[in-house]
């Protein structure tokens, strides 16, 4: 069995702040601690279920977050960017499963630290005219490559979310939000014990249940940006029209358009340089 792990940051157990999860924050460091701890416990459960090779993809911010010499070395690392895919780098289908380890809500809901991609600079995103935020654009992403998503983790906001779009996959809360910036927090050992629970789990019923149908077919993505000078650079991309003066919208498969929007958040962050959460 070959598992392929998306670590992200703001959902990690106990983490609920910016300066938890960015470089110039003062518990940034020990934000990576945490992270790494929760994906270790990932590692755990994916080797207890059987996987022959985990490949871990570091998916937050400058994806240089994980501590490589205190990861579990039952996994290898993708680390640093930029990357093509992004979130998604290495993944293809030759993986049996993917674990979504420290993943939020889209922007607008209210759960930890939530936001879709890229802080407050996107206002919301649509799939096909689905509202769609990491979550939902990553499972879109893993089914059109013959991939199950078999776990996430995250706050109880991040597990409803998921469970929107696929009842399947196996979600473990590891905080339970009170606001976007405040949270209820399970105690760590309890959140990775169960994070390693729910990874072996979710695997084991992944594998049970059979790949999904490859969903081949053109999807459209629409975008909306607080900045109408990010739409109106974003329009001189081929295959990219404005349907109003701060929404793009394009269409292709889910892989196409997450590379592509990979290429949106670098016109984004050129034109903007904001930090997310401000």
């Amino acid at each position: 069995m070959q598992v392929y792990i998306s670590a992200d940051m703001e959902g990690v157990t106990g983490l609920v702040d910016a300066d938890d999860v960015q470089p110039q924050g003062r518990d940034y460091e020990h934000g990576r601690t945490m992270m790494t701890e929760d994906v270790n416990a990932a590692v755990r459960g994916a080797l207890t279920a059987g996987a022959t090779r985990v490949l871990v993809n570091d998916a937050h911010g400058s994806m240089r977050n994980l501590l490589a010499d205190r990861l579990h070395p039952g996994a290898s690392l993708v680390r640093g960017k930029p990357k093509r895919m992004g979130m998604l780098e290495g993944l293809d289908g030759g993986f049996d499963a993917m674990l979504c380890i420290g993943f939020h809500a889209r922007a607008g809901a209210l759960g930890v630290l939530s936001h879709s991609f890229f802080g407050h600079e996107i206002e919301d995103m649509w799939l096909d005219d689905r509202p769609v935020g990491e979550i939902g654009f990553a499972h879109a992403t893993a089914a059109a490559l013959g991939v199950p998503v078999a776990m996430l983790s995250g706050d109880d906001v991040a597990c409803e979310e998921m469970n929107g779009w696929d009842s399947g996959v196996a979600t473990v809360p590891v905080k339970y939000a009170r606001d976007r910036f405040a949270a209820r927090l399970r105690p760590a050992a309890e959140a990775r014990a169960a994070i390693e629970g729910g990874a072996a789990a979710g695997l084991r019923r992944a594998a049970a249940g059979g790949r999904p149908t490859v969903a081949d077919g053109s999807l459209t993505l629409a975008v909306r940006w607080q900045s109408s000078s990010v739409a109106a650079q974003l329009e001189a991309v081929p295959g990219v029209t404005l349907k109003d003066s701060r929404t793009v919208v394009t269409s292709g498969t889910a892989p196409e358009l997450f590379r592509l929007f990979g290429l949106f958040m670098q016109v984004a962050a050129a034109r903007t340089g904001h930090y997310p959460y401000c």
